[in-house]
């Protein structure tokens, strides 16, 4: 059996860029109905054509959404938050005027985030030891340095 390709390829590149976003709520509040779960799925798969981003996963937690997102490298983390946030607040307010009145302020989402790289190849031990190991007699390390959140 054939194992399936998830890269996106465009022109001459292959990418595989893989997101997980979770997005909280505004004050928490738990608004996530079954129909409100359905509509924010249809808009993001929507959004998802538009946008060239693929939601791999949408799953909910009674008050914020967790998102697995394959994109393209021109769109940046933050072009894919804020695309899906203004777009499905907006479009979730429409359809649904009675979570708009539990979430006063207009908005639907907090204005924080959550986002993490995803790799199908492994970490970063297994990356660096992929990298030292390409091909070349004598690997130099030119740079090397702990990873830091920044």
């Amino acid at each position: 059996m054939e194992k399936e390709d998830k890269h996106r390829y465009k022109r001459h590149n292959k990418i595989l860029l893989l997101y997980h976003i979770v997005l909280p709520i505004k004050y928490r509040r738990s608004v996530l109905t079954p129909s409100v779960e359905a509509s924010l799925k249809d808009i993001c798969l929507e959004l998802g054509k538009r946008y060239e981003m693929q939601f791999v996963e949408i799953g909910s937690d009674d008050n914020h959404v967790h998102f697995l997102v394959q994109s393209v490298p021109n769109l940046s983390v933050s072009d894919i938050i804020r695309i899906i946030k203004s777009i499905t607040a907006k479009q979730l307010f429409k359809h649904h005027p009675e979570v708009k009145e539990m979430l006063w302020g207009g908005n639907f989402w907090t204005s924080g985030f959550y986002a993490n790289t995803v790799g199908q190849y492994g970490n970063e031990t297994m990356i660096r030891n992929y990298i030292e190991k390409q091909g070349i007699q004598h690997y130099n390390t030119i740079y090397k340095d702990q990873l830091k959140l920044l």
